[in-house]
């Protein structure tokens, strides 16, 4: 049985991922951002145990973290929460920069941060649930992908100084996913949102459970997934 802390947990990919987790019978932590998500994850999920930190508040972290238990050995951490909010650069405020920056990159560097003598313990796997706007940055898209390439930025140097310590590191980029951030996506847009036009979710979650299950002698770095209708 391995052990998962997940971010994310409770709509979409994260939820895809911690359904395929639970049933085979994995040890599943959820990040919860306050105690009354962290209730309503619980009983979602049966058996899965929860933490609770904001990761708009990254600076937070450590100091929520030092007054809960932790898991001893962490097999996989899977950053899969993320924030979106479209718009020119010319009208983004510092209040969505650092938003978005803060949830989308710098909770999952600290995150990582405070989790790391777990991983290396149990020679883990870090996935970086990233997007298409993390390779490539169209109008519109500004802040959140500015944010993206920094997550995958993130994840290579973090593969570099992790490779001796056994640490496995993913960065899954999903094209666009049929999900509540997808919803939300499409009415920044004004287009009328059909989820049968995107990924599901449950998809997406095979190539997390692909990347994870890999043998030991090989590594996933990079994966790209794009519609296939």
């Amino acid at each position: 049985m391995s052990t998962h802390l997940i971010t994310g947990a409770g709509s979409g990919i994260g939820a895809a991922v911690t359904r395929r987790l639970l049933d085979r019978g994995d040890e599943l932590w959820l990040l919860a951002r306050d105690a009354g998500r962290a209730k309503e994850l619980a009983e979602a999920f049966p058996g899965a145990r929860t933490l609770v930190g904001d990761l708009a508040e990254p600076e937070r972290l450590s100091w929520a973290f030092g007054h809960q238990t932790l898991p001893d050995r962490l097999d996989s951490l899977l950053h899969v929460a993320g924030v979106v909010d479209l718009g020119l650069i010319a009208e983004t405020s510092v209040q969505t920069w650092n938003r978005t920056l803060a949830a989308n990159l710098v909770a999952p560097a600290e995150l990582t941060r405070l989790l790391l003598p777990q991983l290396r313990l149990a020679r883990g796997h870090v996935v970086f649930l990233n997007s298409g706007a993390g390779l490539r940055a169209n109008p519109d898209w500004g802040a959140y992908a500015a944010s993206k390439h920094g997550l995958k930025a993130l994840a290579d140097s973090l593969r570099a100084e992790e490779h001796d310590n056994g640490v496995r590191v993913t960065s899954i980029h999903p094209g666009r996913t049929a999900s509540p951030m997808q919803q939300k996506v499409h009415q920044q847009e004004g287009r009328e949102y059909d989820p049968q036009r995107w990924i599901a979710p449950e998809s997406v979650a095979t190539t997390v459970l692909t990347a994870l299950d890999l043998p030991r002698d090989a590594e996933i770095t990079e994966l790209s997934i794009r519609p296939g209708r």
